[in-house]
């Protein structure tokens, strides 16, 4: 799963809520592995949570900055933003 996220990153650059949702299902799929370690090896899932907690509030900021972006710019397209390259 984290493979094709990772694919789907490197290939989708154009839009910045494609490479948004591609490390969003990368986090994801980064979760999942977690999870299933964690469960295996009997630990407790505290660190799962922090994990979350983080990774929920990656996503949050970068749909602001998306949101941003496009009020501003009328777009999402990565490469007609002169500020950013």
């Amino acid at each position: 799963m984290y493979f094709s996220g990772l694919v789907s990153f490197l290939i989708k650059y154009n839009h910045l809520l494609l490479l948004l949702l591609s490390l969003e299902f990368m986090a994801l799929s980064l979760y999942y592995g977690l999870f299933l370690f964690l469960s295996m090896m009997d630990y407790e899932f505290f660190f799962s949570m922090l994990f979350l907690v983080l990774s929920v509030s990656e996503g949050v900021l970068g749909l602001g900055i998306l949101v941003m972006m496009v009020r501003s710019h009328g777009n999402d397209y990565l490469m007609s933003f002169s500020f950013l390259w």
